[in-house]
């Protein structure tokens, strides 16, 4: 930077602080510019936010919107071009639930079928679900990120090179105020620079605020693909529900499997208990008491005995 910008440079930082500091007076604004200041911020702000929060409402999973976007980036990477941004909707995710256990169960399972139907419906509103994110990103997020990366842009511009021409004014008029030696010629420059900058932003903020009709005409391409989105999805679950009943007539139409009755069990008391049962008492095995009788097993062992003397 030349010395006579490290000049221009220091003149306006030294403005700039006297009117913090020192409240020392500077060029106002009428109350009309400040109006559109204010109005202009305003637009700009809620556009930023919109063209944000919009991908939230068709991607509402912040982390699958993350791994989304990743993929797409390692697909440019890469050199593949065209690709889009495969989001899992929640609607795909319940198809292959379903899908799954309709393929698990018999054919001839009405409910398998059912099941079939269910996926094949979520599927279909996926995908229509995937057609209105591309739509919306082509027609309402691309055209306010235009907006936002062009024209907003610029009026920002021009209304920062206004302020910074103002205090370049301010200072020199401050200076020569005080005896400084400032050429007149200098003065009549800058105060000269600052309309034309002033005036540059108060046209470019006038043109975005007429124009409103543009932002209106996106807000609506964004609400007329929503109400197609949604109507499409009501005509899938319409027919679905309509099969759905149909299965479920159908379902209780069938007639129920026979099944044979089964045989009675037996209770104790009709078992024939006559025949001799060889009870074994597992007390007096010897692999269980370390191959010794224990006290308990010492009656059984020795009524044995006494049985075979008798014999």
């Amino acid at each position: 930077m030349s010395v006579y910008g490290l000049k221009k440079q220091f003149n306006k930082a030294s403005q700039l602080m006297n009117e913090k500091v020192l409240k020392a007076s500077h060029t106002e604004v009428d109350e009309s510019f400040r109006d559109l200041e204010h109005k202009t911020d305003g637009t700009i702000e809620v556009i930023k936010s919109l063209s944000e929060k919009v991908v939230s409402l068709l991607q509402p999973n912040p982390a699958a919107r993350v791994k989304a976007a990743y993929r797409v980036r390692m697909d440019r990477a890469k050199g593949i071009s065209g690709s889009a941004p495969t989001y899992p909707h929640a609607e795909s995710v319940l198809s292959d639930i379903a899908l799954k256990g309709s393929s698990e169960l018999t054919e001839d399972s009405n409910f398998g079928l059912a099941l079939g139907d269910f996926a094949n419906s979520l599927r279909e509103i996926a995908d229509l679900k995937e057609n209105l994110d591309i739509t919306v990103n082509q027609n309402f997020i691309d055209p306010l990120n235009q907006f936002l990366a062009k024209d907003a842009k610029e009026i920002i511009h021009h209304r920062k090179k206004m302020e910074s021409r103002r205090l370049d004014f301010d200072g020199k008029r401050r200076k020569k105020d005080k005896g400084g030696n400032i050429p007149e010629a200098d003065l009549i420059l800058a105060e000269e620079k600052f309309e034309e900058s002033k005036e540059l932003a108060e046209n470019g903020m006038m043109e975005l605020l007429e124009g409103d009709a543009e932002q209106i005409s996106q807000l609506q391409a964004l609400v007329e693909a929503m109400l197609d989105m949604h109507q499409q999805s009501a005509n899938v679950l319409t027919r679905l529900r309509e099969n759905l009943e149909d299965k479920a007539s159908e379902s209780q139409g069938r007639p129920r499997t026979a099944r044979e009755p089964r045989p009675p069990r037996k209770s104790l008391q009709t078992l024939d208990i006559s025949s001799p049962v060889k009870l074994t008492d597992r007390r007096t095995s010897p692999e269980m008491n370390g191959g010794a009788l224990s006290a308990e097993s010492v009656p059984v062992a020795a009524s044995r005995h006494s049985s075979a003397d008798s014999a």
